[in-house]
């Protein structure tokens, strides 16, 4: 059987305190992985297509090298001498965790040479050479530097994925390439659109490096599953028991799963059926509440395991020959094919242990040191579960089984509510078939697809649509406008946008007084492209400092931009809630995030507060960080950081400036009706104006997300005479608004 533990490739975790690798068994062991990664055979003809191009599209599989070893080439061959090596990522969790590795790799401090920018987060230096970024940095980089000087390398990585400001900073390359010959621009792409890019910049070489991927057998199931949740669990379960040892030559599975709320739903259907499986051996001893209390902490603190040491000498004398439990649930007779093949040959039934697993969830609002323990070695097996940012944007070793839901999350402009909404949607065949590629990177996997292969081949579109193409583009409009396109209908996009939804957006920017009759930008909206915020928020702060209410307002801004404020817990679902009246401000789902953050610097910015409270630390003090930031930039605009000594009045106001379009007036009991779509609309279960025992007659909302109604969220109640003053084109007094 193949070792899929030992010789991992990237499995070494990066430490923030301390990037080096001092040892020298530590740097004999790193050359020998760096050498035996594909793109090292390629390295002196691929440094040479780089100096005879100045433009190059590079095609190489995920784990081929090419995110942390181009810039590493390219380093040792002096380009950093001429302005700095920079590398873009559509994600958040893959510019800080390749930024470490590459530390690591360089035996340099993170932040020194090698050094990352994210939005309200940047860890570089005077001394940085190699950048990694967000495409969204590197996007608004150019409002302060149009030709974007100091590079001398800039690479889009994971192009193929192409999200919105990739396909932006696209066309804005491509006019600096035409300026500057001194530029080299790498595009690196799976093989998907790789011909695309060259095509849009005339002709552009593509460059192949090898892969080395296995074979990857591919499981469908034979009818249409109704939860891929608890289906995903259950093949999770099977393929465990079927295949546990203690020799760690078992390999890791990777659950695929459509966001923060299936993956979070997933990891404690797993402890259950854990429990549930286990717990009908006679003599196991196996503490339920404990696995819960572990399964929190892996979505709390990122990190943790479906591990108690009572079951290591647990032996399966139920399991069966396809790896069912007898009196268990994780059999699922009649689902895929050749049910056999999970079966380890080599051990007898009756006498093979059943070992526990680790759980680990993967998804953008985690932090990077939570996402950090994916990366770490393990003497047991890990069950990753994960959004789409495993597909591409992360470099997982030692998976042999990968579980594909066949779902993702794609953000989709609704024109009926004029706002972007996240929908739950089949992935595309490039999607499963990326999905199923983590399941070869170290030997021959298993891919099981949680529908028919009559779905995958007939009801599958082959590509994802470009994000460009099902977005609200206020904010690329915004700051198109902002490096002076004049006419955004003529710009050079590689899939243009509709023009209903350039005019969409130019409405707008219009509607907040962003921009003019005549599409230019006004004074506000020139002061609105400073801030890394959606142009509502941004309208709020600027408009703030009429109210006098700008330290309030940037509190506020600063943790909506934040991840979730309380702990998830199930075994204390009704202590959080408790402490959550505590906190609520009845008229406003944003008063409400003022006043925790405010009872927070009360008491000292108090970690120990926090745990008493259930709310989340690094939350609030990310919001910290972010107000921080916010203030650096009101300061460069000259306006006073000013308070409003608990005015909520002149709060909800400002907030009503930012969002009066969403602008909603109670219809009957419980639904409201939005003033200018006529959208119908409910408050959300979990909003402040939940149930408060009276129903107010008008509301903005942030969002409408779509569950079994459609729901506000971040909802304040406003007064209709503020909408009338604040958006007369729109409203005014009769018998009502």
């Amino acid at each position: 059987m193949i070792d899929y533990k030992k010789d991992k490739m990237y499995s070494t975790i990066f430490d923030k305190s301390n990037s080096k690798n001092n040892t020298l068994k530590d740097k004999e062991n790193l050359i020998r992985l760096k050498e035996s990664l594909p793109i090292y055979k390629s390295k002196s003809e691929l440094l040479q297509a780089i100096y005879n191009n100045n433009v190059i599209i590079i095609v190489g599989e995920t784990g081929s090298g090419k995110t942390t070893q181009i810039v590493q080439y390219l380093y040792e061959d002096g380009y950093h001498k001429n302005g700095i090596i920079c590398c873009t990522q559509p994600r958040r969790v893959a510019a800080v965790s390749v930024a470490y590795r590459v530390s690591y790799e360089m035996n340099v401090d993170i932040g020194s040479l090698v050094g990352y920018t994210i939005r309200f987060e940047d860890n570089t230096s005077k001394e940085t050479k190699i950048r990694y970024v967000t495409d969204g940095i590197l996007l608004r980089e150019t409002l302060n530097d149009e030709q974007l000087d100091k590079y001398s390398v800039i690479i889009l990585d994971e192009a193929h994925e192409r999200s919105i400001n990739t396909d932006v900073l696209l066309g804005i390359l491509k006019n600096i390439c035409q300026n500057r010959n001194d530029l080299k621009l790498l595009v690196t792409s799976a093989t998907i659109d790789s011909y695309k890019f060259s095509n849009f910049f005339g002709n552009a070489p593509i460059y192949f490096i090898q892969g080395r991927t296995h074979k990857v057998h591919i499981e469908y199931l034979r009818t249409a599953c109704n939860d891929y949740i608890e289906c995903a669990v259950q093949k999770a379960i099977e393929i465990h028991i079927s295949d546990s040892n203690y020799d760690n030559n078992f390999g890791d599975i990777l659950i695929f799963m459509t966001g923060q709320d299936d993956i979070n739903a997933t990891c404690y259907l797993l402890s259950e059926r854990f429990y549930e499986v286990y717990s009908s051996y006679k003599d196991y001893n196996y503490n339920k509440q404990n696995t819960i209390k572990k399964i929190n902490n892996i979505i709390n603190d990122g990190g943790g395991g479906v591990k108690d040491d009572s079951v290591s000498n647990i032996r399966s004398e139920g399991a069966t020959k396809n790896g069912a439990i007898k009196n268990g649930t994780t059999k699922n007779e009649g689902t895929t094919k050749n049910e056999g093949t999970t079966k380890n040959e080599g051990t007898a039934q009756n006498e093979r242990h059943i070992v526990p697993f680790y759980v680990f969830p993967i998804y953008s609002q985690l932090s990077s040191e939570q996402q950090s323990k994916i990366f770490q070695k393990y003497d047991l097996r890990k069950i990753i579960v994960a959004s789409n940012i495993a597909e591409t944007s992360l470099t997982l070793d030692g998976i042999k089984y990968v579980i594909d839901s066949g779902y993702c999350k794609l953000k989709v402009y609704n024109q009926k509510i004029g706002m972007d909404v996240l929908q739950i949607t089949p992935v595309s065949q490039a999607n499963a078939n990326q999905r199923s590629g983590r399941a070869g990177r170290t030997g021959p996997g298993i891919c099981y697809r949680l529908y028919t292969e009559n779905t995958f081949l007939c009801d599958l579109y082959k590509n994802n649509i470009p994000e460009i193409q099902r977005s609200n583009l206020s904010n690329v409009v915004l700051l198109l406008k902002s490096l002076h396109v004049k006419n955004i209908f003529e710009f050079d996009f590689i899939d243009p946008p509709s023009k209903e939804s350039i005019i969409s957006s130019l409405y707008n920017l219009w509607v907040l007084g962003a921009i003019d009759n005549q599409g230019e930008l006004t004074a506000i909206g020139e002061k609105m492209v400073l801030f890394p915020l959606d142009p509502p928020l941004s309208k709020m702060v600027i408009y703030s400092e009429k109210l006098k209410c700008i330290n309030e307002i940037l509190i506020i801004v600063s943790m909506l931009s934040s991840s979730a404020i309380f702990m998830e817990s199930k075994e204390n679902t009704d202590a959080i809630e408790s402490k959550k009246e505590k906190f609520t401000v009845p008229e406003s789902d944003h008063l409400t995030l003022l006043n925790i953050y405010t009872q927070w610097k009360i008491h000292k910015y108090s970690n120990e507060w926090c745990k008493k409270n259930f709310i989340q630390f690094k939350s609030l003090n990310k919001a910290k960080e972010i107000y921080s930031q916010l203030y650096d930039i009101i300061k460069t605009l000259n306006i006073k950081n000013v308070s409003s000594s608990n005015n909520w009045d002149s709060i909800r106001k400002t907030i009503c400036s930012g969002y009066f379009h969403n602008a909603a007036r109670l219809k009957s009991f419980s639904q409201y009706t939005n003033l200018i779509t006529h959208v119908s609309c409910f408050i959300h279960p979990n909003s402040s104006l939940y149930n408060i025992g009276y129903t107010p007659s008008y509301v903005i909302y942030q969002e409408i997300v779509f569950t079994t109604k459609e729901y506000m969220r971040n909802v304040t109640t406003v007064e209709p005479e503020w909408l009338c003053e604040l958006a007369p084109l729109f409203f005014y007094m009769k018998a009502g608004v």
